[in-house]
């Protein structure tokens, strides 16, 4: 694994390390915050209200496009 150095404020290290477990490293601190962001992200996406179409409009949309013979 190749090591990278980044610039962080104090304020900054001071807060990401108030996340961080016994033993770990700033890189398992900020992979896990990053997974946590990525699973959130999915689940905003999921929940969504936006595009919503009631299951009712769905049901009715269907029922007009294609009607039982």
């Amino acid at each position: 694994m190749e090591i990278s150095t980044i610039q962080l404020s104090k304020e900054t290290k001071k807060k990401i390390s108030s996340f961080g477990l016994k033993g770990e490293s700033y890189d398992d601190i900020i992979n896990r915050i990053y997974s946590f962001a990525v699973k959130e992200q999915l689940r905003q996406f999921l929940m969504s209200t936006e595009g919503y179409i009631p299951i009712e409009d769905a049901i009715k949309d269907a029922k007009q496009k294609w009607p039982k013979s």
